[in-house]
């Protein structure tokens, strides 16, 4: 079961002026909805939801909903910030149950950098996907996918296919569809390109050569039949 329990209350007030009136009071508003129910308006105190969130095990994750005697197993979908104060403004919560399978975005990790020649070479891991869309039972919800950049140079693709997905979750993306990659670094790109220069106008250089020796030969020729 989940680790987190969020004491909630029910705000009799909806829309944008009890949001308001629940903040004003040190709340935290937000909404449950999902399953086969309405959605309900509700509040969470401010310190307690900050605790919860500021754990990194809120969003995402399978979460105890606490009302009274009443406990529901509970989704946490969104949560928003305010722009000026960075404080939790607003949530939405998504009812399910315990065991039920559902797809959800699992933050991707990578780790040993200083393991992969690539990257010791300068090279960049571009990051396609930050997240993962899993499908999984509610409460069997990874924590992180990692993956071990050991071993990984320059021109690798690393693709869902390469993941090890921890538990019995299951990708929800084509196996084919691409994490990360490992580029070039810029520095070895532009010191590609003089190179390539010098040898465009060195052979530039032999083609004027040779040509003036052509002309040469051919004046040559016509002063020879002139005489």
């Amino acid at each position: 079961m989940a680790d987190i329990v969020l004491n909630v209350e029910v705000r009799e007030r909806t829309g944008t002026g009890g949001a308001r009136d629940a903040r004003r009071s040190g709340l935290v508003p937000g909404v449950l909805y999902g399953g086969d129910k309405d959605p309900v308006a509700i509040a969470v105190k401010k310190n307690e939801f900050r605790k919860a969130l500021y754990t990194g095990k809120l969003l995402g994750h399978l979460v105890t909903l606490k009302y009274g005697a009443e406990t529901q197993p509970v989704i946490a979908k969104d949560v928003q910030m305010h722009p000026v104060t960075d404080e939790p403004w607003h949530f939405d919560l998504y009812r399910v149950d315990e065991h039920q399978q559902i797809k959800i975005e699992v933050p991707v990790h990578f780790t040993n950098h200083d393991a992969a020649p690539g990257l010791k070479r300068g090279g960049t891991l571009n990051v396609v996907l930050h997240t993962l869309t899993v499908a999984c039972a509610a409460d069997e919800i990874p924590e992180e996918i990692v993956f071990d950049l050991k071993g990984r140079d320059i021109g690798d693709t690393i693709r869902v296919s390469d993941l090890k997905i921890p538990g019995k979750a299951e990708a929800a993306l084509d196996a084919d569809t691409v994490v990360a990659t490992l580029a070039g670094a810029m520095a070895e790109e532009a010191e590609e390109a003089p190179a390539a220069a010098e040898g465009a106008e060195g052979e530039a250089a032999e083609g004027e050569a040779a040509a003036e020796g052509e002309g040469g030969e051919a004046a040559a020729a016509e002063g020879g039949g002139e005489e």
